[in-house]
C-alpha cells in the first residue's frame, strides 16, 4: 500500500521559477540569456519591493481584461451593422441578451420572461439590467445596452481577477503558474462573451475553501456556482472518489449537503412561483439539436461524405441528429462512462490524484461528449488546467487551437445567412483540432496521475495543495483493489518525498 504524508511538511519557501522548472519556458528563455543565473538577484534579496510575483500577476490579469474591454468596444453600442460583431470578434451575449431577454423593457427575469439560464445567472442579469433600465427611463440620452454591458464587464472582470488570486493562493510556492491564466488569450477574447465567470468565480472560491479545510463553506459556493452554470457541481464527483480513497467521507458529506441546500435555496423561489419559467433552461437543453463544433457535429459532417442524409441512407450521427432523445441518452451515457473511468483511475493510481487533476478531467469529458460546446465554455477549463498541469507548452498549443476555432466559428456565423465565407471542411478541421488538443491535455493529465513523479506540482508540494481534508493516508481497501487489478506498485520518489537535512526552522521546532 502506498503511503502519503498526512500533512504538508513546512519547507523553506522557494517559489518555482518557470525558466528552470518548465522545459518550454526554459527553451524560450534562451532568447534573452537563458534561465536565472548564479549572479542574478535572488527572490530573497528582493523582499520588501513592491512588485512581487503576486502583484505582477494580478496586474497582468487586470491588463489582459482591460485590453479585452477595448477589443469588445466596437460592439458596445449595439449597432451591429455589416456583421461588425463577427468581423471585429466583439460579439457578446451580454449585450445581445439585454434585448433578447427583454431587460431593456424592464422585464423581471422568470416573472415576466422565461430566461434561458439557471437562476443565479438570471438573478445576476436582473440585478444589473433592471437598474440600468430604470435609470435609462429617466435619462433617455444614455445607451442602455452599453451601460448594461459595461456594468457586467466590471463585475465579470473582478471575478476573473479574483480567480487569478485564488490560483495564487493555492500555489504560493508556484506563483508564476497563475501567469498562464492571467496572460491567456482565452480571457482576452471570451471573458465577457457570456456570464461564465460568475460560475467560475464561485467554483474557485469553493476549491479554495475546500483546500483550507472548510468543506461546508466549499459546498455552499459550489452549490451557488452550480446554480449559475451546472458544471461546478461536477467537482463534487472527484471529491467523492478521493474522499473514499482517503477516508474523508464526512468532509465530503458536509460539502455535498451544503451544495444541495444552497442550490435548492436559490432555485426554490423561481421553481415555486414561476415553475414554467424555471423549466425553460432544462427543456431548452433537452430539446437542443447538435450544436456547432461538437464531436457530434464533426461526425455528422463525416457521415455526409458517405451518405445522402435522406431516410434510409443516414450515417449514425445523421440519425442521432434527427432523434434528439436518443442523442441525449447516448451523450449522458458516454459522460457517465468517462466519469466511471476517471473514478477507477483515481483509485488505482499509485498516489492519490490531486483534486484539480480529476476536476479538469471530468469537466473536459463533459465538453467532449456534450452536444453543445459554446465558444466561451473554454473558460471552464482554463483555471482547472492551470491548477492540474501548469506546463506552458501544451497549454499554448491548446490555446492556438481554440483561437483557430474561434476564428472559424465567426467566419461560419458570417456565412450562415448567405454566401459561405470558409468551406465547411475548414470549420470542421478547426473543430477537430480543438477537440484533439483538449483530449491531448486529458491524456497528459492522466499520464501524470499514473506517474506522479512527472507531476510538476508535486515538485513543490509533499501532497495535494488543493486536497484539504483529503491529505490523509489511503484507506486499506485501496491496496487490495490495486492488487486485484495487477497494478500494485510503489510510486517513484519525487523531490518532495526525499529526506531533507534539518535546517534552522526544523531544529527550532524540535526543541
Amino acid at each position: 500500500m502506498s503511503t502519503q504524508p498526512s500533512e504538508d511538511i513546512d519547507r523553506p519557501d522557494k517559489p518555482s521559477a518557470p525558466a528552470t522548472s518548465d522545459g518550454f519556458v526554459r527553451g524560450i528563455s534562451e532568447a534573452i540569456g537563458g534561465p536565472l543565473g548564479s549572479h542574478a538577484v535572488k527572490p530573497e534579496a528582493r523582499r520588501g519591493r513592491f512588485w512581487t510575483a503576486t502583484r505582477i500577476i494580478l496586474a497582468l490579469a487586470c491588463l489582459t481584461l482591460a485590453f479585452s474591454w477595448v477589443q469588445k468596444s466596437p460592439c458596445q453600442s449595439g449597432d451591429w451593422q455589416q456583421n461588425v460583431q463577427y468581423t471585429r470578434f466583439c460579439y457578446t451575449d451580454v449585450l445581445a441578451l439585454y434585448y433578447a431577454e427583454h431587460l431593456n423593457e424592464g422585464a423581471v427575469p422568470y416573472k415576466d420572461w422565461a430566461v434561458e439560464y439557471p437562476v443565479v445567472t438570471g438573478y445576476f442579469m436582473g440585478a444589473l439590467g433592471l437598474p440600468v433600465h430604470a435609470y435609462g427611463q429617466n435619462h433617455p440620452e444614455i445607451n442602455q445596452g452599453t451601460w448594461f454591458y459595461n456594468a457586467n464587464a466590471i463585475v465579470l472582470s473582478a471575478l476573473a481577477v479574483a480567480t487569478a488570486a485564488v490560483i495564487l493562493a493555492l500555489r504560493r510556492r508556484r506563483p508564476w503558474d497563475a501567469a498562464i491564466f492571467a496572460l491567456s488569450p482565452i480571457i482576452f477574447f471570451t471573458a465577457t462573451v457570456n456570464w461564465d465567470f460568475l460560475a467560475i468565480g464561485l467554483a474557485a472560491a469553493g476549491l479554495y475553501l475546500w483546500a483550507k479545510k472548510h468543506p461546508a463553506w466549499a459546498g455552499l459556493f459550489l452549490g451557488l456556482g452550480g446554480a449559475a452554470k451546472l458544471w461546478p457541481l461536477f467537482i463534487l464527483g472527484p471529491l467523492l472518489v478521493l474522499a473514499m480513497r482517503s477516508k474523508a467521507l464526512r468532509s465530503w458529506t458536509a460539502a455535498a449537503a451544503t451544495a444541495a441546500v444552497a442550490w435548492a435555496a436559490v432555485n426554490f423561489p423561481v421553481f415555486y412561483l414561476y415553475h414554467e419559467s424555471w423549466l425553460r433552461f432544462f427543456r431548452l437543453n433537452s430539446e437542443r439539436p447538435i450544436d456547432w463544433g461538437t464531436l457530434w457535429y464533426i461526425g455528422r459532417y463525416l457521415d455526409g461524405k458517405w451518405n445522402s442524409g435522406t431516410p434510409g441512407d443516414q450515417g449514425p450521427f445523421q440519425w442521432l441528429s434527427d432523434h434528439i432523445p436518443q442523442l441525449n441518452l447516448l451523450s449522458y451515457a458516454l459522460f457517465g462512462l468517462a466519469c466511471a473511468g476517471i473514478g477507477l483511475l483515481a483509485w488505482l493510481a499509485p498516489r492519490r490524484p490531486r483534486v484539480a487533476q480529476l476536476s479538469f478531467l471530468v469537466v473536459a469529458a463533459f465538453l467532449i461528449t456534450s452536444k453543445v460546446w459554446s465558444q466561451q465554455y473554454v473558460l471552464w477549463l482554463l483555471p482547472l488546467i492551470v491548477l492540474a498541469r501548469p506546463r506552458w507548452g501544451a497549454i499554448i498549443a491548446w490555446t492556438v487551437a481554440e483561437f483557430g476555432y474561434f476564428t472559424a466559428f465567426y467566419a461560419e456565423l458570417m456565412g450562415a445567412g448567405g454566401k459561405p465565407v470558409i468551406p465547411e471542411g475548414t470549420f470542421v478541421l478547426a473543430s477537430s483540432l480543438r477537440l484533439i488538443t483538449v483530449a491531448v491535455l486529458c491524456g497528459l493529465v492522466v499520464r501524470e496521475i499514473w506517474r506522479p513523479e512527472l507531476d510538476p506540482v508535486r515538485e513543490s508540494y509533499d501532497d495535494d495543495p488543493d486536497g484539504g481534508p483529503l491529505n490523509r493516508p489511503d484507506a486499506a481497501w485501496i491496496a487490495g483493489l490495486r492488487r486485484a487489478f495487477g497494478v500494485d506498485r510503489s510510486p517513484k520518489a519525487t523531490p518532495a518525498d526525499l529526506p531533507r537535512p534539518p535546517n534552522g526552522s526544523d531544529l527550532a521546532q524540535s526543541r
